[in-house]
């Protein structure tokens, strides 16, 4: 599937909010919140145009249940895929294009997602110069997703350095966005 970065849509809100309303009745005795995360939740932002969630539970004693919880939804648990911390979900088809995500609230994972967010929104300068390279990464791999991942990787470090990440953690994220999957 080819990578496309588009133009900020004020929809991926609107959309996430329906995603939201769907999923929290199902988590909702057990889960802190649904955060929307990725770039479709920074306003402004050019961003593949799919919506990423992310589940909050309390501990990571909560996951096994969250887990049920949105099977009972239609989702399907797709394990870690590779990124401690964080459970990944294929959502049913019916619904619109999203990517799920489940975290304990401590999780390096949750962290990462959350504070590239909250730093993006606070500095729109940051958000361009991210979106713009984006842009450039998916046409010059618009088939390769491990490339145009870790073509991001450098300057996603130097926002979680800056939002004061320490350096293991920098390092595990690093990690991450680097291996070939």
């Amino acid at each position: 599937m080819s990578i496309v970065v588009a133009e900020y849509d004020p929809h991926w809100a609107t959309t996430f909010e329906q995603l939201r309303l769907s999923i929290w009745p199902a988590v909702a005795d057990l889960a802190i919140s649904v955060e929307h995360v990725g770039s479709t939740s920074v306003p402004g932002l050019a961003a593949k145009p799919i919506i990423d969630m992310t589940v909050v539970v309390p501990t990571a004693a909560d996951v096994p249940t969250a887990i049920n919880c949105l099977g009972v939804l239609g989702y399907v648990h797709r394990g870690n895929l590779g990124v401690e911390g964080r459970e990944a979900f294929q959502a049913p088809g019916s619904l619109p294009r999203h990517h799920l995500y489940l975290c304990a609230s401590n999780s390096l994972a949750l962290r990462n997602h959350l504070v590239v967010r909250d730093y993006l929104r606070a500095h729109p300068e940051i958000a361009r110069q991210y979106g713009d390279l984006k842009e450039r990464l998916a046409e010059r791999y618009p088939e390769d997703i491990d490339a145009y991942t870790e073509g991001k990787t450098q300057l996603i470090l130097r926002i979680l350095s800056e939002a004061g990440l320490r350096s293991d953690e920098l390092d595990t994220i690093g990690q991450i966005n680097r291996r070939t999957v």
